[in-house]
C-alpha cells in the first residue's frame, strides 16, 4: 500500500499523480519503480502516474495534462468550459493556462501564459480551473465566436453557476471587448 498522503492526493485527482508529487509525500524513485513492476501503478506518461485500482475516468487526459505541465498549471479557455458543461464546443486541444515562467510543450495541449490572481482560480471535479469570468475574458480575448460565448453565458445562468449580478460586476472590471461582448450576451439572454 502507498503512504497515506500520496494515496489521498492520488484519490483526490481521480487516482492520478506526478512524480513531484510522490517526493513530496517521501515515495522515492526507487519504490515507485518496485510498484511499476508489481502492477499496483501505472505510469501514464513520464513523470504522471495512476493507482491502477482506480478506472479510467471522463476528463482523465485532462488531469494528466495538467499533471504533466505542473502543478501551477490551470486549466482555461475551451477545457474550462467542457468542465463547467457550458456549451456544445468540443476543444480540439487541451487549454492550460500557465506562470510565464513554464514551457513544457505537449502534443494535444495549447499553453497560454498569463499570472493568474488567486481569485482567478477555482476547482472542479478535482482540478484547478479558471473562474467563469475569467474563462469567458480568455475566451473572447482568444477569438472564439460569440455564439459560443453567448452559449456558456445563457447556460452558466441557467445552472445558477453565476448571478447575473456577480457576471455583470467582475466583466465591467476587466472592460475591454471582453465587457462588451459579455454584456451582449446578458441583453441576448434577457431578450429570450
Amino acid at each position: 500500500m502507498f503512504q497515506p498522503r500520496l494515496y489521498s492526493i492520488a484519490e483526490s485527482q481521480g487516482g492520478y499523480f506526478s512524480a513531484r508529487q510522490a517526493r513530496a509525500a517521501g515515495i522515492s524513485k526507487a519504490v515507485l519503480s518496485h510498484h511499476l513492476k508489481k502492477g499496483s501503478l501505472l505510469r501514464v506518461r513520464r513523470g504522471v502516474y495512476r493507482l491502477a485500482q482506480f478506472p479510467e475516468m471522463p476528463h482523465a487526459d485532462l488531469f494528466v495534462a495538467w499533471l504533466a505541465a505542473g502543478e501551477k498549471a490551470v486549466l482555461s479557455h475551451e477545457s474550462a468550459l467542457l468542465l463547467y458543461g457550458l456549451t456544445d464546443l468540443l476543444p480540439d486541444e487541451i487549454h492550460l493556462t500557465v506562470p510565464r515562467t513554464a514551457s513544457r510543450r505537449q502534443a494535444g495541449v495549447r499553453l497560454h501564459t498569463a499570472r493568474l490572481h488567486p481569485n482567478e482560480v477555482t476547482w472542479r471535479q478535482g482540478l484547478p480551473v479558471t473562474t467563469l469570468p475569467r474563462t469567458l475574458s480568455d475566451l473572447v480575448r482568444s477569438g472564439l465566436a460569440e455564439e459560443w460565448i453567448h452559449q456558456a453565458v445563457q447556460q452558466a445562468l441557467e445552472r445558477g453557476l453565476i448571478s447575473e449580478e456577480a457576471l455583470r460586476r467582475e466583466i465591467l472590471q476587466r472592460g475591454g471587448k471582453a465587457a462588451s461582448i459579455i454584456l451582449s450576451a446578458l441583453e441576448r439572454v434577457h431578450a429570450l
